[in-house]
């Protein structure tokens, strides 16, 4: 068994796609439409998906908004150089929630940031 893919609902689907390659190098694996159901599904990564953990990024047609909820945590990304990626976010206009440092009572060092729909992403700091 592995993880295929997480999914997340999001309001602007090329404003998401544009962030996650922007910042995060990731690929726009595939998408497909839905007429019927009205949405659309992207799925991006690092890889192809029969060996790497996707996200799927699902936009429903009409729908402005989403209540993210208490019980979504957030994604994890590693990354060379956390310092440098929240400066780069920062300069774009992002939104750096937690600024780069040694996490509390521990030495990783991580970041917050957030995504255009509000989803958390936690930059770690490759050993």
């Amino acid at each position: 068994m592995r993880l295929l893919h997480v999914m997340l609902r999001v309001q602007n689907l090329e404003e998401t796609i544009s962030f996650y390659e922007t910042h995060f190098k990731m690929k726009e694996l595939r998408r497909k439409d839905f007429p019927e159901g009205k949405f659309t599904l992207v799925f991006m990564g690092y890889g192809d998906e029969s060996q790497e953990t996707v996200l799927e990024f699902t936009f429903n047609w009409g729908v402005e908004s989403y209540d993210i909820g208490t019980a979504y945590g957030h994604i994890a990304i590693g990354v060379e150089d956390v310092y440098a990626i929240c400066d780069t976010i920062r300069q774009a206009g992002g939104n750096v929630v937690r600024e780069p440092g040694p996490m509390k009572f521990g030495t990783t060092v991580l970041a917050f940031v957030e995504d255009p729909n509000g989803y958390k992403i936690e930059l770690l700091q490759k050993a």
